[in-house]
């Protein structure tokens, strides 16, 4: 973490200073806002944190309920998720009290006496494997507490309007503030009063009977599944001995998924509750409790459970449903969107994957850095188109991947005719699951692959995956995606040739007068307000001089001009590290630019040789700033 280069800081380094529209936010809701955000769950939430970070722009987030969230219904954390955590700075704290799934052990009916269960494999979990975050179970409550907090700890110092209900918007032609929202005041000392109040954009997250996604007239695609499921978390006895294990158990009785949680003895429990009948009519909701936990022993035979206290449960029909669009643009229009959805205000799906609070959550972070920059006008107004385009592939990839697992997890016993087939779907889709499969389509702001080569592990379009780099500064080895923040900047990380010529004349060109800083860094701001440049050297920490090394990478930043000594970096191993990060991502030797996202997903890998392709992409992606940036 950085700090103290706008001064010393003798308090809580996370506490931003305020800035724009948090130094006066005023208490009550505006009649105009620049965004609004109805719902407080994970895409809403991550999305408030993310605009905090654009203290110019006025946010605001309606929830109906009259405060915080106490009890979750969701509760896996996908490594990819624990890696935004990380950019948001508050990993470190969940994974702490957070349960940690190191192994899945699956069961099935003894061969020997169908009516009981064994066990038929233990498995590593794929995050062991894959990535250096952790798969975790924790409340969602927590997660959106901590995003919570990131949002008020933000320049922007946005807090969530509790009690506040989203009544209807229409969007008009024209105006600074087209979009036209009916609230209803439903807590507080306005409690019963409706009023209008009018965004620039609007982005609904308000779950799967989304107000927004009706006002907009989008519309789900997909059907119910004929399968109900209870679930349930709860405190029991047990002699089931895998009870602190994640475990998926299929018996002659039906299906179970089990997953502990975190603080060593809560436990989630998904209890298969059987095909539903055509003419259910949803009855199949009001299971008693009783029933479940009666089904629950029934699958477990010879184990049981006695379930001391359930802290939340419910009764659901699987579902898999995807918005026909993400935005309120039809197919033919010519205009740039203005209401957006995210969450499951667009995509429902089974809970049993632990994907729904996570593909959540990357909706708010792919739209978020985009509406800041489009906001601050950093970027053109078209660039919000690119949100629908590549978050609903990825929905439907999640739909098609959610149906598959459901159907495995409901299967009968005699219906199986492989007992690891489960476990190796498991292990075999490890990559989706874990939020590492996401790729964008090219466009204007993915290139085409054409200079992959230079550096195959870094796939263009796909989220930049870290490797340890050692800190040529203090010979500290550290992971060089750690140190990217969400704060709406882009990375570009020039990967240095072996002898550093053509990063010499790469680095002139970029701080040139039509190079990218200048040409798209507002004037006035620091020089690495809109692009953090970082430069990795082959070879040694000890073997790379500091006074050497290109001004671009040594920017003296904030009101006091201080040297950021963090921003040149070493990739040979050293007394911290076996890591070499040219061989493990196999970056070639002739050097090569990476240009990352504000959300961390590869945007273009490029020669040193060619500055003139990196520009003419940030000129497809960005605005010219109207005064060319003056340097420091």
């Amino acid at each position: 973490m950085q700090f103290h280069h706008h001064g010393y800081v003798s308090g809580d380094p996370r506490v931003q200073d305020a800035a724009g529209t948090g130094l006066d936010r005023p208490a009550d809701l505006p009649d105009q806002t620049d965004v609004l955000i109805v719902g407080s769950g994970p895409a809403g939430m991550l999305l408030a944190a993310q605009m905090s970070q654009f203290p110019g722009v006025t946010t605001r987030l309606i929830e109906r309920r009259d405060g915080r969230l106490a009890l979750g219904q969701a509760d896996g954390i996908q490594p990819r998720s624990v890696e935004t955590f990380q950019a948001f700075g508050f990993a470190e704290r969940i994974i702490a009290e957070a349960y940690n799934i190191a192994y899945m052990n699956f069961w099935g009916p003894d061969p020997a006496d169908p009516r009981t269960i064994v066990r038929t494999a233990r498995t590593e979990d794929y995050a062991l494997k894959i990535s250096e975050f952790p798969h975790l179970i924790v409340n969602q409550a927590r997660v959106l507490d901590y995003f919570a907090e990131a949002a008020a700890q933000g320049p922007g110092r946005i807090l969530p309007d509790y009690g506040v209900e989203f009544v209807g918007l229409t969007v008009g032609d024209g105006g600074e503030h087209p979009v036209a929202v009916r609230i209803r005041h439903i807590a507080g000392p306005r409690a019963g009063e409706e009023r209008t109040i009018r965004a620039k954009y609007v982005v609904g997250c308000d779950g799967a009977r989304s107000g927004v996604r009706q006002a907009i007239g989008r519309t789900h695609v997909g059907a119910f599944a004929a399968h109900a499921w209870g679930v349930m978390d709860v405190l029991v006895n047990t002699d089931f001995p895998d009870w602190r294990t994640k475990c998926a158990i299929t018996s002659s009785a039906g299906n179970i998924l089990h997953i502990p949680r975190e603080g060593g003895y809560l436990s989630r429990m998904y209890i298969d509750l059987g095909e539903v009948a055509a003419d259910d009519d949803h009855r199949v909701r009001q299971t008693p409790l009783d029933e479940v936990i009666r089904r629950a022993n029934e699958i477990l035979h010879p184990y049981s459970i006695d379930v001391k206290q359930v802290a939340w449960h419910s009764v659901y029909e699987v579902g898999h449903r995807v918005t026909d669009r993400f935005d309120d643009v039809d197919p033919g229009q010519d205009h740039d969107p203005r209401v957006f959805l995210a969450g499951d205000a667009c995509h429902t799906h089974s809970a049993k994957a632990g994907q729904g609070m996570n593909v959540s959550m990357q909706d708010g972070f792919n739209l978020g850095w985009k509406l800041g920059h489009v906001l601050t006008g950093l970027a053109p107004a078209s660039l919000l188109s690119t949100y629908s385009a590549e978050r609903q592939p990825v929905a439907q990839q999640l739909i098609d991947f959610d149906r598959e697992w459901s159907s495995l997890m409901a299967r009968k016993p005699e219906d199986i005719s492989d007992p690891t087939e489960l476990a190796t779907f498991y292990l075999g889709t490890a990559e989706f699951p874990s939020g590492f499969m996401t790729r964008y389509a090219p466009s204007t702001i993915v290139t085409d692959a054409a200079h992959q080569r230079l550096a195959i592990g870094f796939p263009v379009g796909a989220r930049f995956q870290s490797v340890e780099v050692v800190r040529v500064c203090d010979g500290n080895a550290v992971h060089l995606g750690h140190h990217a923040r969400a704060d709406g900047r882009w990375r570009i990380y020039a990967f240095a040739d072996a002898n550093g010529e053509a990063l010499d004349r790469w680095a002139a060109s970029m701080v040139g007068a039509d190079g990218p800083i200048a040409r798209h860094t507002p004037a006035g701001a620091d020089v690495d307000a809109v692009f953090d440049v970082k430069v990795v050297y082959p070879g040694r920490f000890e073997d790379v001089d500091l006074a050497g090394v290109p001004a671009l990478f040594l920017p003296r930043t904030g009101p006091l001009g201080l040297t950021d000594w963090e921003k040149v970096y070493a990739a040979a191993p050293s007394a911290w590290t076996s890591a070499d990060i040219f061989a493990e991502r196999g970056i070639s030797r002739e050097g090569a630019v990476v240009v990352v996202r504000p959300d961390q997903y590869v945007a273009a890998v490029l020669p040193l040789s060619d500055t003139a392709e990196l520009t003419a992409f940030f000129r497809g992606a960005m605005r010219t700033q109207p005064e060319p940036l003056t340097r420091r």
